[in-house]
């Protein structure tokens, strides 16, 4: 079996073009308005070029984001099921980053349903990781798929639900006393049966 190839110049330079012109019409309009004609003309690459990448607008919505998400996934760790007050500035820190990126989380997660069950596998997993105890400082080496696993789906789906609550009232308060409101009932949910 050979090694996996590594895309060549040109396929990258063509993701990353639509990648960014995705980015660029997401500032303009929702992403249920944006074709895959749109981004081709945008990023100056042939249709057939965006369809060796990518299977519908919503597919790379999910890749072109994941460096933000990989942001949030990363500070899912603080849902640890302890009585720890620590944590709620981690905490914080996701509602700063939904904060800093709103208009692209918001025009992300209401307008599709994949990259919102793209993010929340992506949450739940986290939330195993650290509930099972791996001790793993990054995600990086996050397994693709885990095994069911209800509380970190239940951790997960409440982070998600809360974020896109704060970004359709859009962020209300601080993010620090949103984390205070919040921390007791995840601790409390994270704790059920652990």
């Amino acid at each position: 079996m050979s090694a996996p190839q590594v895309p060549d110049r040109r396929s990258r330079r063509s993701r990353s073009a639509l990648e960014a012109a995705l980015l660029e019409l997401i500032a303009e309009r929702d992403l249920g308005q944006i074709s895959v004609s749109d981004l081709t003309k945008r990023a100056d690459v042939n249709r057939s070029t965006f369809y060796e990448h990518y299977t519908d607008v919503h597919d790379l919505a999910a890749a072109a984001c994941t460096d933000m998400f990989d942001e949030l996934v990363a500070a899912a760790h603080v849902l640890l099921p302890n009585e720890d007050l620590a944590p709620i500035d981690a905490l914080a820190r996701v509602f700063v980053h939904v904060a800093e990126h709103a208009r692209l989380y918001g025009a992300l997660l209401a307008g599709s349903a994949r990259v919102i069950n793209h993010l929340h596998h992506r949450l739940a997993i986290a939330i195993h990781v650290h509930l099972t105890g791996t001790g793993a400082p990054t995600h990086a080496d996050d397994p693709a798929e885990i095994t069911h696993d209800p509380a970190a789906a239940l951790l997960a789906g409440a982070l998600l639900g809360t974020v896109m609550d704060w970004l359709r009232r859009g962020c209300p308060g601080k993010p620090e006393g949103l984390a205070a409101e919040i921390w007791p009932h995840l601790v409390a949910a994270g704790s059920v049966g652990r």
